[in-house]
Formats: structure tokens, sequence, C-alpha cells
């Protein structure tokens, strides 16, 4: 039997559930893929966050107030990320750069209750309530948080990098998305054509690192959590053979720094699901505005 503690289980991934008891799921193999507990798990937490979210569109949607404190707490964290996040970070939608793109954008803002902002909501949204529920996840105990795997954080990353992609060649178009990303150096002649390229290079680099510490940003921050709840929780069995009177005293520290520590993680849980989404937003209204 291995030694690692069990706390290690919220951040690795299994092809099976552990149970108490010594009960265990194995999971399928499908079309020679094998399925895994974070695969699952990330299934549980889109499936979540689809079932709140219709929940609420659907009240909205017949015109009433949204009732229940159920509700009104999912719709009050989307409104802070709409109001606070989204609108403030990306602004109106730029004019007059002679791009047919920014006229259907302009267009396109109508649909979204006159904020050119708010076109981008939804990704947005998805992006944070899906990260906050594969966080909190992790506090339930023999699941897991899938971010806790830096195969899922990476495909988060890549997904936001092809958002931001996407987005700013539909404003910019997609040459002017990439030359949104030379900096005006103020040098003429065949000077200014050789720092612009150089200056393209770093920039093209910046944006691939930008969106690849999206990734080991999060994936640090709840692995590093987890890591320190399994650590703390060894200590017990590491004492067990100092005696009962040391074993009693490290037992009883280690059990409250557990509980320091897990009040902690969900803080941490919602703050790197805001960071997340906070910088997917930024790097979104860097790609759609002329620099």
């Amino acid at each position: 039997m291995s030694a690692e503690p069990d706390n290690f289980h919220h951040v690795r991934d299994f092809p099976s559930f552990e149970l108490p008891l010594g009960l265990k799921i194995d999971l399928p193999v499908v079309f020679g893929l094998q399925i895994t507990k974070f695969m699952v798990l990330q299934l549980v937490a889109a499936a979540f966050v689809l079932f709140v979210f219709r929940g609420v569109a659907s009240r909205v949607r017949k015109g009433e107030p949204v009732r229940g404190r159920f509700w009104n707490f999912w719709e009050a964290l989307a409104l802070f990320i709409r109001d606070e996040v989204v609108r403030p970070t990306i602004g109106e939608a730029d004019h007059g750069h002679g791009d047919p793109g920014h006229d259907s954008h302009a267009h396109s803002a109508a649909s979204y209750g006159g904020h050119s902002a708010d076109k981008y909501l939804p990704f947005i949204w998805s992006c944070f309530f899906y990260v906050l529920i594969c966080n909190l996840l992790g506090a339930l105990p023999f699941l897991g948080s899938a971010t806790g795997n830096i195969n899922v954080t990476a495909a988060l990353a890549v997904t936001a990098m092809g958002a931001t992609f996407v987005y700013g060649s539909q404003v910019m178009g997609v040459f002017g998305f990439f030359g949104n990303l030379i900096p005006d150096t103020g040098v003429g002649g065949f000077g200014g054509f050789a720092l612009g390229c150089l200056m393209f290079v770093i920039e093209l680099l910046g944006f691939v690192i930008k969106h690849s510490i999206l990734a080991l940003r999060l994936f640090g921050n709840i692995m590093g959590g987890h890591t320190a709840l399994g650590v703390m929780l060894a200590f017990i069995g590491q004492a067990v053979k100092q005696g009962p009177a040391l074993w009693s005293v490290i037992t009883l520290g280690s059990i409250a720094g557990q509980i320091g520590i897990g009040m902690l993680e969900l803080l941490v849980a919602v703050l790197q699901a805001y960071v997340f989404s906070f910088l997917a937003t930024i790097f979104i209204a860097g790609s759609i505005h002329k620099h």
C-alpha cells in the first residue's frame, strides 16, 4: 500500500474513485480512451453550471425578478463579473479606425443591452464559474480539484488564448490583430522596420507566455494548497512512532492547521477563478482595442 497521504488524491488523476470502507468505483474505457476521475469531475462542474444558469436565465426571460437565496447568490456573482470586471476592463467599442469590423462590432452591441463589452460576457462567465466549481469540488471528501492538474489548466489557457485571437480578429481582422501587436516605435526607415519586426516577435512570444501563465498560476495555487494539506496530514502518521504525548500534540496542531488551511482554500478557490477570468478579460480587451 502506498504511504502517500490521502489528501494528495485531490490533485492526482485516477481511473477510479476511492470511497470510504475500501470501496472503489472503476471508470470505463470508452473508444479506447480511459475515463479518469478528473474527466468526470469536469463534466460534473459543467453540468452544475449549466443547471444553475439555465435556471437563472429562465427566470429572467419571464421578466420576473430572480427569487430565492440560491438563485440570487449566483445572479449576484454573475452581475459582479459583468459590472466590476468585464464592462470596466473592456469598455465600449473603438470607432474610427477605418476597419469594417468595428461597424459589425458596434452593431452587435445593440443585441447585448447597448454595451459592447457584454458580447464577451458568455465566455468570461463560463471561465469564472467553471473554474470556480472545479476548484470547490476539491473541498468535498474523496473528490478532487481538476484544476490541480496542469493538463486541465493548460487546456483552459489554450481556450482563453483562442478566444482572444478570435475576438481580436473579429474586430481588427486577422492581419490587424497581428499588426496590433507591433507598437509604434517612432523610428523611420529600415531601422524602424527592423525594430518593428523585433518588437513583433517579442510581443508574439509575450502573447503566448501571458496565456501560459494563466495555466501555471491556476495549477500552482490549487496544487500548492492541497499539497500543504497533505503534508500536514502526513505529520500525524510520522508522529505515531514518537510516543502518545508528542503524537497527541502534533495531531491537535495538524488538525487545527488543516482547518485553517481548508478555510483559506475556499478563499483561494474563489480568488483564483476571479483572477483567471479577470486576466482573460484583460487579454481580450487588449486584442480588440487599437494600441
